[in-house]
This record gives C-alpha cells, structure tokens and sequence, in this order.
C-alpha cells in the first residue's frame, strides 16, 4: 500500500527537520537550542583549566552535604528556606542537581540574587534540560562557569571525591564519557568515598513520562560506577524522591524545591567515617 503525502503533512515534516537539525529534542515537550553536550564539557573544560578544582577543608570525620534540585525559578521562597536551613544545619556545601531556571535570563538573575555568598556556604550548581531552553547555557556559563566538575571534601582522616556531571541533554556525550573514566581510572582510589551527581536519573520508581539517557550508556555507566566503587549517584529531574540499590551504589533522586509544591524537598547526605547516609527531608 502507498501512502501519499497530503501537503499538510509535508509541512509539519519540513518543520520537524529544521528543528531537529538546529535544535535537540527535549521530549518533555520542548526544544532547547543545538549546543551538544560535547560542546558544553569543552567549554566547562576551558572554564576548569582557569579554575582550579575546589577543596572543602571540614574539622571533623563526620559531615554534611545537602543537595536540592527542580526549583524552576519562579518564585525563590523555597530556595530562601532551604538555605537558611543549610546554614541553621552548618552544612557543609551544597549540591543543586539541575533544572533550577526555566533557562530564561530573567529567572536566572532571579536565581542568582537568592544565592548566598560563596563565602557563607560553599555551593555547587549542576546543569538541568530546563536550564538549557531559551539560549540557557550561555547564561549559565556567564554566571556559574563548569557544567562538568569535581571537588573534594578534606577531612583529618581522609579525602572524598564529588564529581559532577552534565546530563541537561539527556545524554554525557562521548567527550564527558571519558573524562569520566579517566576521573575513576586514575583518582578514584585516592579517596575514601566517591559520590557522583546529576541531573538525569536512571530509574522510573515510580514510572513518570520524563527520559533517561539512552540504555548504552546507563550501562556503560552502571558498570563504571560498580568496579570503581561509587557510594553513591545523586539526581532530580523526577521530582519525586526514590532509591534504588545496585551493586554498591544507591542511586537517590531528590524531590523538588520548587515554589508550590506539596511535596517540595530536598537530601541530606551526611558522612561519617566509613559510612554515607541520607535522609530524604520534607520542607515546612
């Protein structure tokens, strides 16, 4: 049987090739402009080359690193509290896991006006697929620099390594891919614990209508993380806390911060010793 195509849907079909060949494909429903993932770890890795990696100096064994996510500024009430609870807790950084914006440069500005000062309380923003709509990441290299990063937590007992990654294209892309087996590869076992975070998450629990990066790299990934001993990979991008144990990796996704919601929350991940922990936090 042959189809014909009706003008209508030619058009529509021309449409959908100038989009897909200028802009990636966001299947939550939107598009965002065509600077690939490759491209953003190139530019974070010139960022990094004139910024060095950071260390976070903390005076016991036990510590505390909370992380939030899906603030979509908006309003900036939630994000307020949150940190005046990260500071009322003496945490000792915090990690925002992406989709803090709706990629508009007005949100980011918004954003960035109810951050505190770095040398309040050290804090890590990672880059999400709602950051990047609307010509996002160029203002979220202008204001925040790396989307791809790592720094470390010094204790007197030992050294932690925190990587951060950029998923806000659904994908790592092969440039990042290898930067982070290099990462494992020759670091890894220079510390104690290794706790990666990112945007995407890598399991439906529940099942919602958001993405995962593709199947070949979730496994290329969940391999990585089991032989070079990852504790622990921490995201959003659901909006729902859950947790999944594979190997010996607990994979989090946070709950979101954002203004109006129900079940707006955030992580608490805390280091002692040996061991790391969570407790998933309800904001009141």
């Amino acid at each position: 049987m042959v189809h014909q195509l009706k003008p209508k849907h030619l058009f529509f079909f021309l449409l959908a090739t100038v989009f897909t060949a200028c802009y990636e494909v966001d299947f939550a429903g939107f598009f965002i402009r065509s600077e690939s993932a490759n491209l953003r770890f190139e530019e974070s890795m010139e960022w990094n080359a004139l910024n060095p990696y950071r260390q976070i100096a903390v005076p016991a064994d036990d510590y505390l690193i909370m992380t939030m996510g899906d603030s979509h500024v908006g309003g900036t009430d939630n994000l307020i509290r949150f940190f005046e609870i990260a500071l009322d807790q003496a945490a000792d950084a915090v990690v925002m896991v992406g989709d803090l914006t709706t990629g508009r440069e007005e949100d980011y500005l918004v954003f960035q006006a109810a951050l505190p000062g770095q040398e309040t309380i050290p804090w890590f923003p990672l880059v999400g697929n709602h950051d990047l709509y609307f010509g996002g990441w160029e203002h979220f290299y202008s204001m925040f620099g790396a989307s791809v990063y790592l720094f470390t937590v010094q204790t007197p007992e030992a050294a932690d390594l925190f990587i951060s990654l950029d998923t806000g294209s659904g994908t790592l892309g092969s440039k990042q891919l290898d930067w982070l087996k290099k990462i494992l590869e020759q670091k890894r076992d220079e510390y104690r614990h290794c706790l990666v975070f990112t945007h995407n998450n890598f399991f439906r629990i529940p099942p919602t209508l958001s993405t995962n990066p593709p199947v070949e790299e979730l496994h290329v990934l969940m391999d990585l993380f089991a032989r070079h001993r990852v504790d622990m990979f921490v995201s959003g991008h659901d909006h729902r806390h859950s947790v999944v144990e594979f190997g010996n990796t607990v994979y989090l996704v946070t709950d979101a911060l954002r203004d109006g919601l129900s079940n707006a929350g955030y992580l608490e991940i805390r280091v002692v010793g040996e061991s790391v922990g969570f407790s998933s936090v309800q904001l009141q």
